[in-house]
């Protein structure tokens, strides 16, 4: 569970793992999957005559701490504002003294959806937060993803209107936005090569994590590497997994070699001793370094859980 504090650190997404709220083995297995972020589930996970059974399990779980996350965020999707169950989720998740972490908000179209969201929130908290939930956007349909740069602008007016959310995150739905277009799923992702791409540009473009699709095939391990480790290159921040097997690999696919920490390390060390001598840019080993550069490193530090 979230310790609310004056603020959010950054919180590493590799694996985004999916647990139906509603599943009682499932969710006992929580900790050992050892995913960055588990994200118990009222949405696609769950029938449609157990929505009741997912919010109220969910519930107990924040109430009663019986499932030890240990070093996994607790988060919980809700259903989407158009499928008219996301406020009963919302204010049942809630609707007690322990909050998860962050809150997904799938099938995200528009403005109006974000501030539905906000409005459930604070009526089911009651107050204004200290620390604000983290807000994990999913862009599930063709218009969603052409506006998405309207949507993660709006998500963060409305949290620096004084929302309890703040946006982290956007994930890639690649089932319904196959479905959305009418594209045909396939083991390499060819068919949504180009709406991957633009995700993750309008993501970076807004400061967002950007977290990758689910492979379908669970046993394929090596279409996961080859898929997780393409999406990294892309810049793609995690991606999303559908079976405890996926965990580890995935992770090892979004994580910097021993190598690559290194040399981030020492080139920030070099950073700071420039800077304190009132240098801009600098030699390191061999190539002359600016601030481009300087946020890769950051960056490999911070995908790989290190904030510094």
């Amino acid at each position: 569970m979230m310790a609310m504090s004056s603020s959010r650190p950054y919180t590493p997404r590799r694996a985004l793992m999916y647990v139906p709220g509603c599943d009682a083995r499932k969710v006992a297995k929580i900790p050992q999957l050892g995913a960055d972020c588990v994200c118990l589930d009222c949405e696609d996970g769950v029938a449609a005559n157990m929505k009741e059974a997912a919010r109220r399990d969910i519930r107990a779980v924040l109430d009663t701490q019986g499932v030890e996350f240990g070093s996994s965020e607790c988060s919980v999707r809700v259903n989407s504002v158009e499928s008219g169950l996301c406020r009963e989720d919302v204010l049942a998740v809630l609707g007690g003294p322990n909050l998860p972490s962050a809150i997904h908000l799938p099938k995200v179209a528009s403005r109006e959806q974000l501030l539905y969201l906000s409005s459930c929130v604070r009526e089911a908290v009651g107050r204004p937060l200290t620390t604000k939930l983290g807000l994990i956007m999913f862009i599930e349909s063709a218009r969603s993803l052409l506006d998405m740069d309207a949507i993660c602008r709006a998500a963060w007016e409305v949290s620096e209107e004084g929302g309890d959310l703040v946006p982290e995150a956007v994930v890639f739905g690649s089932d319904d936005f196959c479905a959305d277009i009418g594209a045909t799923r396939t083991g390499d992702c060819s068919e949504v090569l180009v709406a991957r791409q633009m995700l993750v540009l309008a993501a970076k473009a807004h400061g967002l994590q950007a977290i990758d699709a689910v492979h379908i095939d669970y046993k394929d391990t090596e279409g996961l590497w080859r898929q997780a480790e393409e999406g990294a290159r892309w810049g793609f921040t995690g991606k999303q997994v559908i079976h405890p097997g996926q965990v580890a690999t995935v992770q090892a696919a979004f994580s910097p070699s021993r190598e690559r920490v290194e040399w981030a390390e020492a080139l920030l060390e070099a950073h700071r001793a420039s800077q304190e001598e009132g240098k801009g840019a600098f030699s390191f080993r061999g190539a002359m370094i600016d601030m481009p550069t300087v946020r890769q490193a950051e960056n490999v530090l911070r995908i790989g859980g290190r904030n510094k």
